[in-house]
């Protein structure tokens, strides 16, 4: 079988601030409406230097320059549910900036700021340091120190310069921002300093507090007059809070506190505790893991109506906001971690699943949303949001979810209380998913303001022919079938499980029958790969794409069949060393600088590699996960959205997209996906079973984690050579220690 790229010892890397970036949909080649769902136009660029950091709790962000300022006209700023509530936060010291020395980000809802006054004049150097600690969540505080390393005391004019336009957060993104939007107004009284915004029935404000208070305050700055003594310091702090609604909502950090006491510390902290612990002989992955374990715990969103539930966000600094796809395959990628994120995502999910038929937000009678916005939501929680629900295999994914969360033996009841909101997923892929009762689930928007293209690649010109042409809608994708097939198999379960012989047999002959059809109707034949979907005349869309990994992933794949697909996924057209492309070199369209055709996506490469392992392929697998740890490493630890699609051969490093949103959840998750398909580990729980085959790359002798939560228990697997050591496995449970056959869940 031809091969990808044989991999080169990795590059250490350490951790580095998030760089902020964003994520396009569509493309500048089509038309500029402004809606979030469809915007195609250029994003704001955040800072012409590239040296960006973002801070990030749940739904609170803040984006600024290394020297810690929020510069005004650019997309940096302070940003509370979609919202901007300060555009402008500037330090001067004695009337000019400080020069930036380091940017520090130990957590991800801190960081600290370090710069230096400039030198007097006649003076090379100067004496006074400025030390700027900045959390965030719920708003922010911040801690400015001012110390002074000179022998006597030093006069210090230091000023604020403060705004807020309360954009929304895409007209910030996409560069859109009106001045003239609605009224705003600036008061200063005992309660600091009060920004605010109205438009019509809808309120916002910025509520600043300084201890101490200021030395005087002017039209857009505050001042404080000091003087830092000998070899002395002195300190301030400012607090930052939103305002809803006249609400004024407190942040999570207030000063005077401890910041260690605070929720976002102790949540991370408890977080770092549950986490599985990872040894190995093998620093990247190592390395890698830890630094996705700690992404995943800051892209996490705690709903205030419902505080148990844990949530995770697509990725910062744009989407820092429930997503159906992106949660579901993120929280599946991570069960290794915590099945409780996949209970707290199907859960707010199943909260929100459709109820009405409603073309401007696309909403149907069962089905899984696509995305939720919050824009001028009245409140904090999640219900306040807005929804939209064009997407094609959020709802497979529900089922599909649900299913291997009770294959992990996780959460019994909480996971029956969910069957209802199954049910009715699978009426929704029945009825609305195959409108035209082929057996197939298509998309087609329902209004030009919807997604054009709705699976995980979702960009305008995502999908197309062999030859480059764009297809059109509706739309079968070859993994979204996939999806429903494995969907269709959990629910058999369900039924078996129950006793309802009848039911289980229903859906395993559906699965069964899907199967059959697809790799009639999805195969060709000539080419020996699987189309990326069937147009409107049901013609395959021809592309030689990496979609059809997922269907390896799945299972839905004919036995005989899966060695030609292996063999294409590995060649030199589709694997560029570092991963795989979404889309060959060979076909029109290609460009390894675009979103999804060409691009490398980690996720995606994560379930390629465990498709081609589910099928016998594990040494494919391996090199694949290789490949994805080199690329992490010589990017700093952590695996942006995606990355280039330019070969190996041609760079020493993978070139990044400049949108790419890091941390990004699914991304995040990848490595934790890649660990698990190296362990082979495939629970079957209420069955009494679980697969237990490691296969580790070369070059990796010993790996021990501890603490994977299985059915109620945590175990702990540790592989040295050719010994396998497991412990903590449940009672029930027979342990199997060879690999699952891809047929064996039918």
């Amino acid at each position: 079988m031809e091969s990808c790229h044989a991999a080169a010892p990795p590059v250490p890397g350490i951790g580095q601030p998030v760089l902020a970036t964003a994520r396009v949909v569509g493309s500048d080649s089509v038309g500029q409406v402004s809606d979030p769902w469809t915007y195609s136009g250029k994003v704001t660029v955040l800072d012409q230097s590239g040296g960006v950091v973002t801070l990030v709790d749940e739904s609170t962000f803040a984006i600024s320059g290394r020297s810690g300022d929020m510069i005004v006209g650019s997309a940096q700023g302070l940003f509370v549910r979609d919202t901007r509530i300060l555009s402008r936060f500037e330090l001067r010291v004695n009337g000019g900036p400080p020069e930036p020395l380091a940017a520090l980000a130990e957590d991800p809802f801190s960081g600290t700021f370090v710069s230096r006054a400039q030198p007097r004049p006649g003076h090379a150097d100067s004496t006074l340091m400025v030390f700027r600690t900045r959390h965030v969540g719920q708003g922010m505080r911040e801690d400015i120190t001012l110390r002074n390393f000179g022998d006597e005391p030093t006069f210090c004019s230091l000023e604020l310069f403060i705004d807020a336009d309360f954009a929304d957060l895409f007209a910030v993104k996409e560069g859109r921002v009106r001045p003239d939007d609605g009224e705003r107004s600036r008061e200063t009284g005992s309660e600091g300093l009060v920004l605010s915004w109205r438009r019509g029935t809808v309120s916002r404000g910025t509520q600043l507090r300084f201890v101490p208070e200021p030395s005087a305050q002017g039209e857009d700055l505050v001042l404080f007059e000091v003087i830092v003594p000998a070899r002395g310091r002195w300190e301030a702090c400012v607090e930052v809070h939103p305002v809803i609604e006249k609400k004024v909502i407190a942040p999570r950090y207030l000063c005077g506190q401890s910041v260690e006491r605070a929720a976002p510390s102790e949540r991370l902290a408890r977080w770092r505790r549950q986490v599985p612990q990872v040894d190995t002989d093998h620093e990247g992955l190592r390395h890698v893991v830890e630094r996705s374990a700690e992404d995943l715990g800051a892209l996490r969103i705690f709903d205030p109506d419902f505080p148990e539930r844990v949530v995770l966000a697509a990725g910062a600094p744009w989407f820092m906001t429930v997503f159906g796809r992106d949660s579901l395959i993120t929280s599946w990628m991570a069960l290794l971690v915590d099945p409780d994120l996949a209970l707290g995502v199907l859960q707010t999910l199943a909260r929100f699943q459709g109820q009405d038929v409603d073309p401007r937000s696309e909403e149907q009678p069962g089905r899984i949303l696509h995305e939720m916005r919050f824009g001028e939501a009245p409140s904090l929680s999640l219900g306040g949001g807005s929804i939209y629900y064009g997407t094609a295999d959020a709802t497979p994914l529900f089922v599909m979810l649900l299913g291997e969360l009770r294959r992990w033996g996780v959460a019994h009841e909480a996971v029956d209380e969910l069957l209802p909101n199954a049910e009715r997923a699978l009426d929704w892929i029945e009825t609305f998913g195959d409108s035209d009762g082929d057996g197939y689930v298509e998309y087609k928007r329902a209004t030009d303001r919807g997604l054009a293209n709705q699976g995980w690649k979702d960009s305008f010109d995502g999908i197309r022919y062999a030859d480059g042409k764009v297809a059109e809608a509706p739309i079968a994708l070859c993994e979204v079938q996939a999806y429903v097939y494995s969907a269709y198999l959990a629910r058999a379960h369900f039924a078996r499980e129950a006793g309802d012989e009848d039911t289980f047999g229903r859906y395993r002959s559906k699965a069964t029958r899907l199967k059959a059809d697809f790799n009639r109707d999805f195969w060709l034949e000539d080419r020996e790969w699987f189309a990326v979907g069937l147009d409107p005349d049901k013609r395959p869309i021809d592309s030689l794409a990496s979609n059809m990994g997922h269907c390896l992933w799945t299972g839905i794949v004919d036995d005989e069949k899966a060695p030609l697909v292996a063999k294409h996924l590995m060649s030199a057209e589709m694997c560029s060393g570092w991963g795989v492309r979404t889309l060959a070199t060979t076909m029109g369209g290609y460009n390894p600088i675009s979103y999804h055709c060409g691009s490398v996506w980690p996720h995606d490469t994560a379930i390629v590699a465990a498709g081609l392992a589910r099928y016998g392929f594990m040494e494919e697998a391996q090199r694949l996960i290789t490949c994805l740890l080199d690329a992490a490493m010589r990017l700093g630890g952590r695996l942006p959205e995606l990355f280039s699609g330019l070969d190996r051969d041609e760079l020493a490093t993978p070139v990044g997209y400049p949108t790419s949103c890091s941390p990004q959840a699914w991304a995040a998750a990848a490595p934790l996906m890649c660990l698990r398909t190296l362990l082979r580990l495939d629970p079957w729980v209420p069955y009494g079973m679980t697969w237990l085959a490691p296969a580790l790359p070369e070059g990796m002798r010993h790996l021990r984690v501890e603490g994977i939560p299985l059915a109620g228990s945590r175990v702990t697997i540790e592989i040295d050579g050719d010994d396998l050591h497991v412990e903590g496995m449940p009672s029930e449970v027979r342990l199997i220690t060879e690999p699952r056959h891809p047929s064996t869940a039918v």
